[in-house]
């Protein structure tokens, strides 16, 4: 058996093997077991006690991280010229249609998030084998198809994530950088497990929330206590 680094020393010092913390317990660990000298990203995966095949189970849905998402969201919005000015006045930084639609036949995916308008839909129907594989594909239930692509643009540049369960039962998203004080990173994991929970489905029987994890990359995961969260 290989001997463990200093770093990994320090880290199961901190962290007990099988012992559940509370939110805002883990969210400070979390800080203090990231040991990568860049800016790493703070994840939550929660296990789901659902069936996703099902489609009364699927558990999707969006929520405003109240401290933002802690990294710079690039986002494209296609749309009518009538909303191209408003659309980067809410800080879009990306804006047109038919040229980044070329754009992107042409293999060009250099963005984070799309917003588009329903009567554009039609024009990124034929990019769905490109934009698909990648998340971007717009969908009204994330809401990135809208009438008000200006208020879409905003919600996202501050901090709007979509989300949903995959085929293993568990939904993983990010929710801040460690960079983040303890407290920020405590209030957005929060505001996301609480939603997830409101989300449960009429469906689902026996525990919902079959547990939980925060970790940072590449960092040990931190089990929760569920309760601490609701």
């Amino acid at each position: 058996m290989s001997k463990l680094t200093r770093n990994q020393r320090s880290v199961a010092e901190k962290v007990e093997a099988g012992k559940a913390y509370s939110l805002e317990e883990a969210a400070k660990l979390v800080k203090e077991i990231t040991t990568t000298k860049f800016d790493a990203s703070v994840d939550v995966d929660i296990r789901l006690g659902v069936d996703p095949r099902k489609a009364n189970q699927m558990v999707r849905g969006v929520v405003s991280l109240p401290n933002g998402t802690g990294k710079v969201t690039r986002v494209l919005c296609l749309c009518t010229p009538d909303q191209e000015a408003a659309a980067k006045e809410a800080g879009a930084d990306y804006v047109g249609l038919d040229e980044y639609v070329d754009k992107i036949k042409g293999g060009w995916t250099d963005v984070d998030v799309i917003i588009t308008m329903p009567s554009c839909m039609g024009k990124l129907g034929p990019l769905g084998r490109i934009l698909g594989p990648r998340g971007l594909m717009p969908n009204p239930k994330s809401g990135t198809v809208t009438m008000d692509v200006a208020k879409a643009v905003k919600e996202v540049k501050q901090g709007k994530i979509d989300f949903k369960v995959d085929k293993a039962g568990i939904i993983h998203t990010s929710i801040g950088k460690v960079s983040m004080t303890a407290e920020q990173i405590y209030g957005n994991a929060k505001e996301f497990i609480s939603t997830v929970i409101k989300l449960k489905p009429a469906a689902a029987k026996g525990t919902y929330i079959k547990s939980i994890f925060i970790s940072s990359t590449m960092s040990k995961g931190v089990k929760i206590d569920p309760k601490s969260a609701e």
